[in-house]
């Protein structure tokens, strides 16, 4: 797994030893961000259930100011920090240790420019964000990699990939 585009475009990312992390296709990834290039200039991005840390990252090499990364799982969170340092972005970033739920319940309105959902595919957990964010509006962008079996209220922008789809709400 690598950046794909912008500053750090080549530079491999680590990932954890976990076969239940699943990390977003660096072409669906690729696409997802480009569909938000207009958005990502000194952007505040959220990247929810971060993984590897691989979009909001990705969001900061093409251009957005600084990331939030919100996770649970000590693997995925060994390798987000591994990343954040191989890239010295500690200074651009800041990283919760805790559930991307209450996390995002609590967000006032326009917390974040963009914002990142990526949450096991199938879970109702993708739905709880989708209705906090239509309740508050904590992020001008959101944007959710999701199984594209998964029923979701309708998106500004849908794409699918195979198995994978992504849909960005905009206020």
């Amino acid at each position: 797994m690598r950046i794909v585009k912008g500053r750090f475009a080549g530079r491999d990312l680590v990932s954890p030893n976990d076969a239940r992390v699943r990390p977003t296709a660096e072409h669906v990834r690729d696409a997802l961000l480009d569909l938000l290039a207009a958005d990502l200039g000194d952007a505040r991005i959220l990247d929810l259930f971060a993984g590897t840390a691989a979009l909001g990252l990705e969001a900061i090499s093409r251009g957005a100011a600084r990331a939030d990364f919100v996770e649970t799982r000590p693997s995925s969170l060994h390798a987000l920090r591994a990343n954040v340092a191989l890239l010295r972005l500690r200074e651009r970033t800041r990283i919760f240790k805790r559930d991307a739920l209450p996390y995002a319940g609590a967000l006032g309105e326009d917390a974040y420019d963009v914002a990142f959902a990526d949450p096991p595919y199938e879970s109702r957990m993708l739905d709880r964000v989708i209705d906090s964010w239509l309740a508050r509006r904590f992020s001008r962008v959101l944007a959710v990699e999701h199984a594209a079996t998964h029923v979701l209220p309708r998106a500004a922008i849908f794409r699918r990939f195979d198995d994978t789809a992504v849909s960005i709400y905009r206020r």
